[in-house]
């Protein structure tokens, strides 16, 4: 035997409701709170009011659990007894419970009766604080504070967008603000109670016209036709939903919204994924034929090799994109063997110990940072300079008056004729102790300035494979027919469509990527290729070790049109 609960309702209308269901346990709870078994909201009845306990032989124990009691038949008590055979009515404030018999289980019918004279304990004073008396209907105060929601949240802002002046200071919306779905970010907080500042007409999506009446300088990726074309054909579920998007005002695919999306509270706008960039770039190659570029879609997968832009003519200092994955050469103008340089029992080594006190370098030779300068920010490197980083070793000293050396203005052709026609200059006066086999006449720290007849020998012979200029710069004659040296172009930027963080990277040894121990000519181009760079940075959802890496990790998307990022030409080529 078990209790089975059977409630009666009534509709506007007159008509029953009756809904049957079992109760598990032999005692169930009765009350106006919602975990009762038998739930009764009515002011008159207590959260938990009383409980009812199953005897044998159908038999039921009503107890009261707090202060007020229950009636029995029309009479009030706090505990009974009833065979539910015989059945019996209880009261608990409007609500009434038969007690009966129904197939072997005790059922309890429970029905709301609007008779105010049937109580329970003191149901009057209960009644007193009630507030169904002085409240309108629940279906009247449900229209009325749906009503108030319309006006207050769309009536009201849409009559404000109407009224809405741009060009008066003074003039706003106002209560937009209900309709935000999050805050803005950090870089547009300013604009947190302005929302008519993006959203210039109401229900209609932010447009590309109001993020550029700010961002004037942001161009797009590329010619929108292009970007049109490298979209390629798409599938027809997405050109319909498009087109639907196209007839609520959504501009797309491509829209500055696309990307940057807002109001997904305060911080920096996030970086777009990788399909992002993928959409297009994944099959380039077939939707814009004519591109120079590679398909690309993921970094560890799909990636063209790298395409820096080196030196392939230093008279007019053209440059051309070439793949490292070709035997590609650098024509700098320079000679420089980083290998000598490099090599720590070589002589370069014990001339750089000998002077390490005074300009700082380490007893071990020379290093890579003694000549490569980091940057302020330590992203990049700051260009190679001659009196900075070369000086120190490869002397302009070419005369000594009263004890002060003159030096060769580095870098200017006209100086040095100049410098060197003006000379009364004549060989080194014997020193006490020589430098066996190096120092004398021929010899290699010795540079011919001989008697001034030979001033046109002596300038020839500086800018000599032989001489002071020579020694780093190829010789060659300038339009006038004077002697000078081929142009140096030292590039700074290899690679300019991408971005490269050497900070990022200080951990690591500069020959872990840079094979310069062993370099013998500086027609060498000593970058990494994109294996290398996979030993490290893989895609954006790899599951290998790695560092996780997207595309925006190295590319913009609106990147400003690059400037040349050579060193300036200098004046000892003779050529602009």
């Amino acid at each position: 035997m078990a209790f089975k609960l059977r409630t009666i309702e009534h509709t506007a209308a007159g008509r029953e409701i009756v809904r049957d269901r079992q109760l598990t346990g032999l005692a169930i709870t009765i009350g106006r709170a919602a975990e009762s078994d038998v739930h009764l909201p009515d002011l008159a009845v207590e959260s938990q009011h009383a409980m009812m306990a199953l005897r044998e032989a159908g038999r039921v124990d009503v107890t009261s659990a707090g202060t007020l009691g229950f009636t029995v038949d029309g009479t009030d008590t706090t505990q009974v007894t009833i065979d539910s055979q015989a059945g019996a009515e209880l009261g608990f404030g409007s609500y009434r419970i038969t007690v009966s018999q129904d197939g072997g289980d005790v059922l309890l019918t429970v029905e709301r009766l609007d008779d105010s004279a049937l109580k329970s304990g003191d149901l009057d004073r209960k009644r007193g604080f009630s507030l169904v008396g002085v409240l309108p209907g629940k279906r009247v105060t449900s229209w009325g504070l749906a009503a108030a929601i319309l006006v207050a949240f769309l009536l009201v802002p849409i009559v404000s967008v109407m009224l809405y002046d741009p060009d008066n200071k003074e003039s706003t919306v106002i209560g937009d603000s209900g309709w935000s779905t999050g805050e803005l970010s950090l870089a547009h907080h300013s604009l947190e109670i302005k929302c008519e500042a993006c959203h210039v007409d109401a229900f209609v999506p932010v447009r590309d016209e109001a993020c550029l009446s700010c961002h004037e300088d942001v161009h797009d990726h590329a010619d929108p036709a292009r970007l049109a074309a490298a979209r390629g054909n798409r599938p027809l579920g997405t050109q319909f939903l498009w087109a639907v998007a196209d007839t609520f005002g959504k501009q797309g695919p491509g829209a500055c919204a696309d990307c940057h999306i807002e109001h997904e509270g305060k911080g920096a706008l996030d970086t777009p994924p990788e399909h992002f960039c993928a959409e297009c770039h994944v099959d380039l190659k077939k939707n814009l034929p004519e591109t120079r570029l590679g398909n690309a879609a993921d970094f560890g997968t799909l990636h063209p090799q790298f395409t820096p832009a080196i030196v392939t003519d230093p008279l007019t200092r053209k440059t051309t994109a070439v793949s490292l994955d070709s035997n590609l050469r650098e024509d700098s103008g320079l000679a420089f063997p980083h290998k000598l340089h490099l090599n720590r029992l070589g002589g370069v080594a014990r001339m750089a110990a000998n002077i390490g006190e005074e300009q700082g370098y380490g007893r071990n030779g020379l290093q890579c940072k003694d000549c490569h300068h980091s940057s302020e920010d330590g992203i990049r490197f700051k260009p190679i300079d001659m009196e900075r980083d070369c000086e120190a070793c490869h002397s302009l000293s070419y005369d000594q008056v009263g004890g002060i050396f003159r030096k060769l203005r580095h870098g200017d052709v006209d100086q040095l004729i100049a410098d060197l026609s003006a000379a009364d200059l004549n060989l080194p006066p014997p020193a006490s102790r020589r430098r066996p086999g190096d120092y004398g006449q021929g010899k290699v720290y010795h540079f011919e300035f001989s008697a001034p007849v030979w001033k046109g020998m002596q300038i020839g012979t500086a800018l000599s494979n032989g001489g002071v200029c020579g020694e780093c710069h190829k010789p060659m004659l300038q339009k006038n027919g004077k002697p000078g040296v081929v142009p140096v172009t030292l590039v700074t930027r290899y690679m300019n469509q991408g971005w490269f963080n050497h900070n990022a990277h200080k951990q690591e040894k500069c020959t872990s990527c840079h094979a310069a121990e062993t370099s013998t000519t500086s027609a060498d181009v000593l970058l990494p290729g994109i294996k290398d760079c996979r030993t490290c940075h893989l895609g954006e959802n790899s599951s290998k070790p790695g560092v996780p890496s997207t595309c925006t990790m190295c590319h913009g998307y609106h990147m400003p049109a690059q400037g040349s990022q050579l060193k300036k030409p200098d004046k000892m080529s003779g050529y602009p």
